[in-house]
């Protein structure tokens, strides 16, 4: 019986081990898949992973925020559950908002809402302050 026991300890120490070596293996390919850079020196950050908490009408609003040289060159949309009506309204009114603003000056701006897509607008608001921040801290 000891042995028994032993061996399950045994075993399951070693499944715990691998898990923990799994999970870290994954925090280094999500950083990875976080921030990207392009051939021509644009960095990509994809705010799916690092805004869970973030939640628009109906779940999370992930983004991509492209920036070049310091500046937003754009904020892109990514597959959401919103609802299309509304949310075409956010992308076609607040997305272009940081376009051209120096890092810096973009985590700070105060960007108007859409009335009517006030959820939306707040968790699109909020993904790219979190992508910024950690495009600052990470780079």
């Amino acid at each position: 019986m000891k042995k028994q026991v032993f061996s399950v300890f045994v075993t399951g120490a070693a499944l715990c081990m691998a898990a923990a070596a799994g999970t870290d293996a994954m925090a280094g390919k999500t950083k990875t898949e976080v921030i990207t850079k392009m051939a021509d020196g644009t960095h990509v950050v994809n705010t799916a992973t690092i805004t869970g908490g973030v939640k628009g009408y109906k779940g999370n609003t992930p983004l991509k925020i492209y920036i070049k040289a310091n500046k937003v060159v754009k904020v892109e949309a990514l597959e959401n559950q919103e609802s299309p009506r509304y949310f075409q309204k956010v992308k076609d009114k607040i997305l272009n908002s940081w376009n051209g603003m120096k890092v810096g000056k973009a985590l700070t701006a105060e960007v108007d809402g859409v009335s009517g897509a006030t959820l939306s607008s707040n968790a699109v608001k909020a993904n790219v302050k979190a992508g910024l921040t950690y495009y600052r801290k990470n780079r």
